[in-house]
């Protein structure tokens, strides 16, 4: 005699031999959502192989991990219409600064070398002048001390103007005369005496005349002083 169920309820034939159980083929992708079952007569692996939706659309040719990808990398195209117009202007505007720019730097380079040039010559031509001046000076003291005796006359006289004249034009000047303020500049004193009514030192005598050119003093002028007490 069989028992009868506790609860009442009869069991299933074949329920000892044959338990019964639940297959759930429905699969979730990454996105969370649940994916259609499957058709009948298709096995999970032709389901897994077959369904786009479990395989991340980055998988294929994926960078690995660690390794910096360009943005631009296989991109392969090259400026046309206005954007080349554009980039040729760019590029032709940098040149005209580079060129304009050597330019400038050439030019200030030339002009500092022209004025170092001319300063050099005029340096040159001055100490050529004052070669020149210290050979004539025993002929121009000789000529000034025919001049103070009155010893030249007619031709001899003209000539010396004429030399006085040509030393003018390149800039030579004779300076000492009586009368002058003693400058220990521009007067050597050779002698010296004193006067009680002499209120400066000054020169009363005239031994050799002073050369200059410009503020360059050649030779000062040898003379006699007379100052007060």
């Amino acid at each position: 005699m069989t028992e009868e169920n506790p609860q009442g309820t009869p069991e299933p034939e074949g329920s000892e031999e044959h338990p019964f159980h639940f297959t759930d083929k429905r699969k979730v992708n990454n996105s969370g959502e649940q994916s259609r079952p499957a058709e009948p007569g298709t096995s999970d692996e032709q389901s897994d192989e077959s369904t786009p939706a479990d395989v991340p659309a980055s998988a294929e040719g994926s960078t690995p991990v660690g390794e910096s990808v360009d943005p631009l990398e296989g991109l392969d195209f090259e400026p046309s219409g206005e954007a080349a117009e554009a980039s040729e202007v760019l590029k032709a505007k940098a040149e005209a600064a580079e060129h304009l720019d050597a330019l400038q730097r050439e030019r200030a380079s030339f002009t500092n070398y022209r004025n170092r040039a001319l300063r050099d010559q005029e340096a040159a031509r001055n100490r050529g002048v004052q070669d020149v001046l210290a050979a004539l000076l025993p002929v121009l003291d000789d000529v000034e001390r025919a001049k103070q005796h009155g010893e030249l006359s007619g031709t001899m006289a003209a000539i010396a103007e004429k030399l006085d004249q040509s030393l003018q034009k390149f800039g030579v000047e004779r300076f000492g005369k009586v009368g002058e303020e003693f400058d220990p500049n521009l007067h050597e004193a050779l002698m010296h005496s004193t006067d009680a009514d002499a209120t400066a030192s000054t020169v009363n005598l005239v031994v050799e005349p002073g050369y200059k050119i410009g503020e360059k003093v050649v030779r000062a002028a040898r003379v006699g002083v007379v100052g007060p007490e």
